[in-house]
C-alpha cells in the first residue's frame, strides 16, 4: 500500500494509519531528512524478525539503529555518556546523523543478541518523528539501499512501491528522498569518530 502524506502539513487521519500498522507488527518505508528508509516498531518482536529477513540477515546479527523523537527517552536504551557527548547530540539533533552509543541491557534483549552499542537518529524530518511520538516508542530504522551504494530508485517514492510492494505493509510517498545517507559518528569511546562521512556537517 503506498500513501502520500504531506511532511509539512500532516494528516493526522494518514498518520494513525500508518501508527497502527506499526502497531500490528508492520514494515513500513518513510522518508528521512536522509535516505528513504525502512523501519518497524521497536517494542514488536515478530516485526524486528520479519525486517532482519527482508534484510537477509538473523535478528541477532542485525545492525540496525532507533529513531527517537528526542532524546529525552534515550536513557532507556543508551548507558550514561559524559557531557560533552550529550553537547555535541543537542547541537547536532534533529539532523541527518547516526550516532552510535553504549547500548543498555534493553538492547541485547530486544533484539536476541549480545549487542552492545546501538545507533540513535533524530531526523530532522517532522513526519517520522510524529510517527514515533504517535506510536509511543522508538522505531528500529535501516535505510533501503544496499550497504555499498545508494541508487536513483531509493529516492523516487513511486519507484519504491514498485520495488517493495507486497514486501513490506506500508510505503509513504513523502516526496523526492535525498541521495546521500547519514553521517555515522561513533561516541563509544573518548573522542567521538566519524565512521561514514554522510549528508550531516558535524558542528
Amino acid at each position: 500500500m503506498l500513501i502520500e502524506i504531506n511532511p509539512y502539513n500532516i494528516d493526522k487521519r494518514l498518520l494513525k494509519q500508518v501508527v497502527d500498522v506499526l502497531r500490528n507488527g508492520g514494515i513500513i518505508i518513510y522518508p528521512t531528512d536522509s535516505v528513504y528508509a525502512m523501519g518497524c516498531d521497536l517494542k514488536n518482536r515478530r516485526a524486528l524478525e520479519k525486517l532482519a529477513k527482508l534484510k537477509g540477515i538473523k535478528l541477532c546479527q542485525a545492525n540496525f539503529s532507533i529513531i527517537c523523537y528526542d532524546l529525552s527517552n534515550i536513557s532507556e536504551y543508551t548507558k550514561n555518556f559524559d557531557r560533552s557527548i550529550f553537547k555535541l547530540l543537542k547541537h547536532n539533533l534533529p539532523g541527518p546523523f547516526t550516532f552510535i552509543l553504549n547500548a543498555t541491557n534493553e538492547i541485547p534483549k530486544l533484539f536476541d543478541s549480545n549487542k552492545k552499542t546501538i545507533g540513535i537518529r533524530v531526523p530532522d524530518h517532522d513526519l517520522i518523528r510524529e510517527i514515533v511520538k504517535e506510536l509511543g516508542n522508538p522505531i528500529v530504522t535501516t535505510s533501503i539501499h544496499d550497504e555499498d551504494e545508494i541508487l536513483e530508485y531509493t529516492t523516487d517514492p513511486y519507484q519504491i512501491y514498485e520495488k517493495y510492494d507486497g514486501k513490506v505493509d506500508l510505503i509513504i510517498d513523502g516526496g523526492f528522498g535525498n541521495l546521500y545517507a547519514s553521517t555515522v559518528v561513533d561516541c563509544t569511546e573518548d573522542e567521538p569518530i566519524i565512521i561514514r562521512e554522510g549528508i550531516g556537517e558535524l558542528q
